[in-house]
């Protein structure tokens, strides 16, 4: 059966609404980003032993999410999933969306925002990261706006192909933001695994914040949306958040067991505020307990434990990009190996920071405006689809009592 897709009208009350909150916190973060380059990073919780703060770890967590929502169009698109059509346009769009959020994250972080349009284009070098990545992230943009443009005219064939570069591109830019940290020489960013271990967290973070996407959307715009389709998105992401935990261990298990790590490792798992972050908010909430609900057949098959499940992987991810960013760089850099430095114009010992007010208006402007973008875009392009049904028996009666349902209840609230 065709899938017919529609605009959202975007007149009620909550749709204006959220359009009002988002476009506050847009104006909050303009103006927070302007007071930051006014008066410097000093009104912010960075330092020279802490350049990065909470707008790239937000980076790279955004740039996570895009690479892992592109999983799901990737199942219709790449893979020819007919049932999974539907989803295909928010998620490039969300994609798309989310892209650009850690680009804005990125942005408000500089120092010297005119140099981030020219510098990486101008002087090209293959052996940075920091200059391979602005190529991937524009790269990524473009595909996605073909992607969708192939979507919207229904050219099935040019999709699966452009689908198919989209979701190759995106493992590439998620591998990409990853080997900036992996390749790097501090202690706890050097790690071969980590481009690897940053695609799985985005796979299991972005079908996850598409699961609640999905759910949500269908729910207030009261559509229908069989089961089923979310039961198999919830098992994926079970698999998902297992290969994340076993790229932890592996990881961790190495800095523990090499003599020359064990400090810096003894440092990550077990002092300050990243650790209780690392296990409580990375391991406890975002991977045992979600493997539990997702794994254990009662919870795992009901739609409210999966769309629950999936938040807590969302919050874990945040900690998860916070546990990689903020150790690594207040950690004391070993500059000359295995000797003592009694005197050195660069501050010794473990370095401190704290998120600053500034830093966490930053973010929400950012928020605010991928979010008020999301809801445009609802509005003035027909992302929304009319259902989500799986064309069987069993999903056409289920879709037939659903409708049965509402015209019972509408026709008792005329009455």
């Amino acid at each position: 059966m065709e899938i017919i897709f529609e605009k959202l009208e975007g007149k009620s009350l909550a749709y204006r609404m959220a359009m009002l909150v988002f476009a506050a916190f847009a104006v909050g973060g303009l103006i927070s980003t302007w007071i930051v380059i006014e008066k410097g990073i000093c009104v912010t919780g960075m330092t020279n032993r802490v350049p990065w703060g909470l707008q790239i770890v937000m980076a790279i967590y955004y740039i996570g999410l895009s690479a892992g929502s592109l999983v799901i169009s990737g199942l219709y698109g790449v893979f020819g999933k007919q049932e999974y059509k539907p989803f295909a346009r928010i998620a490039v769009w969300i994609a798309m969306l989310f892209l650009i959020a850690g680009m804005l994250s990125i942005l408000t972080d500089q120092g010297r925002m005119d140099r981030v349009f020219v510098e990486p284009f101008v002087h090209f070098n293959l052996q940075s990261m920091f200059s391979i990545n602005p190529i991937l992230y524009s790269g990524h943009i473009f595909i996605c706006v073909v992607y969708l443009w192939a979507l919207f005219t229904e050219r099935k064939r040019f999709t699966t192909i452009i689908a198919t570069i989209a979701f190759g591109w995106a493992f590439c830019v998620h591998s990409g933001t990853g080997a900036i940290f992996g390749f790097g020489a501090r202690v706890l960013y050097e790690s071969p695994l980590l481009p690897v271990s940053f695609v799985t967290a985005a796979m299991a973070s972005g079908t996850a914040l598409m699961i609640l996407l999905i759910v949500g959307l269908f729910k207030i715009t009261k559509r229908y949306l069989d089961d089923r389709l979310i039961l198999w998105l919830g098992q994926f992401l079970a698999v998902c958040i297992l290969v994340v935990v076993y790229f932890l261990f592996i990881e961790n298990a190495y800095r523990a067991y090499v003599v020359e790590l064990r400090p810096a490792a003894m440092y990550y798992l077990f002092e300050g505020l990243h650790s209780i972050l690392f296990w409580v908010g990375l391991i406890l909430i975002g991977c045992v307990i979600p493997m539990f609900i997702l794994f254990r057949k009662k919870t795992g098959q009901t739609i409210k434990w999966i769309v629950f499940a999936s938040s807590l992987v969302v919050f874990g991810v945040i900690c998860e990009r916070y546990v990689i960013v903020l150790p690594g760089l207040t950690h004391p850099q070993e500059i000359l190996t295995g000797m003592h430095i009694t005197q050195s114009a660069i501050q010794e010992g473990v370095a401190n920071y704290t998120i600053s007010l500034a830093e966490i208006a930053q973010a929400l402007g950012v928020f605010g405006v991928i979010g008020f973008l999301f809801l445009w875009g609802m509005k003035f392009f027909k992302l929304m689809p009319t259902e989500a049904v799986i064309y069987d028996q069993i999903g056409m009666i289920k879709r037939n009592e659903y409708q049965k349902r509402r015209e019972a209840k509408s026709i008792k609230s005329s009455e």
